[in-house]
């Protein structure tokens, strides 16, 4: 019996990739994040599956699940949004499955900032103007953030910020990254990154907040702040320059 970790991706289900749904066929149970992993990534499980929608269950609840599942022998599809290396929970549930000696597996998904990347159009690394992204949130009440993560501390790196997890920590945003990057800075929202109702806003970091309060949108969003959002670069890549030599570069790659 083997519970298998799937990331289902950000929302499109032609996002899932094959053997995340190969893994939810062949599973006779399937527990999903129901208020985020869409219908018809579902419609991959067996009729007969055991479909449970873990949105509204605490952790013990979920393991004792897996633990009726590995009594019976039967494969657990466990099926998160996104991708599951963040805030995915998985970390916990994995510490459970081991010390009950359970078997278990991960496919990784498309993560959330990978699709709104898409959304915009961006490359989020431009030669000579941004070669890092820091993927990070911001504090709640519930998870707050360790000494050293605050936006303020890693803005100063200049890389591209991906902020998940932090719409409603708008003002606090732009109040801590606002000095650093500068307030014409180019800024993206996207709400819902490739589900039918996907929506993107584009601004500054001096005009975020309004954009953001203006339009509504309070979940479910991403936000990118870095000079690479904007498009512009000053340079291009080596990597397919006329001064490279392609003979060189083919005679390393097949050593």
């Amino acid at each position: 019996m083997i519970v298998h970790f799937i990331g289902a991706g950000p929302g499109a289900p032609d996002l899932l990739t094959l053997r995340g749904r190969d893994h939810i066929h062949r599973s006779p149970v399937c527990l999903y994040a129901g208020s985020l992993v869409p219908p018809e990534i579902l419609a991959h499980a067996a009729p007969d599956a055991r479909l449970v929608n873990t949105a509204e269950m605490n952790l013990d609840q979920i393991m004792a699940e897996v633990s009726e599942a590995h009594q019976q022998n039967h494969d657990v599809a466990r099926v998160h949004s996104g991708d599951l290396s963040i805030w995915s929970t998985m970390g916990e549930q994995i510490r459970r499955l081991e010390k009950m000696g359970i078997t278990y597996d991960i496919t990784p998904g498309v993560p959330s900032f990978a699709a709104a990347a898409a959304a915009i159009s961006r490359e989020l690394t431009i030669p000579y103007l941004a070669q890092s992204v820091i993927l990070t949130r911001t504090s709640t009440r519930s998870t707050p953030m360790p000494s050293g993560e605050d936006l303020a501390s890693l803005g100063h790196s200049k890389a591209t910020l991906a902020i998940h997890l932090s719409i409603t920590n708008i003002n606090m945003v732009t109040d801590q990254l606002l000095p650093i990057y500068g307030p014409d800075c180019p800024v993206a929202v996207v709400f819902r990154a490739s589900w039918p109702d996907e929506q993107v806003l584009r601004a500054t970091l001096a005009t975020l907040a309004k954009t953001v309060t203006d339009s509504g949108i309070d979940r479910n969003a991403l936000i990118f702040v870095g000079r690479a959002i904007g498009g512009a670069g000053s340079g291009e890549s080596f990597l397919y320059s006329a001064k490279r030599d392609r003979g060189e570069e083919l005679s390393e790659r097949s050593e």
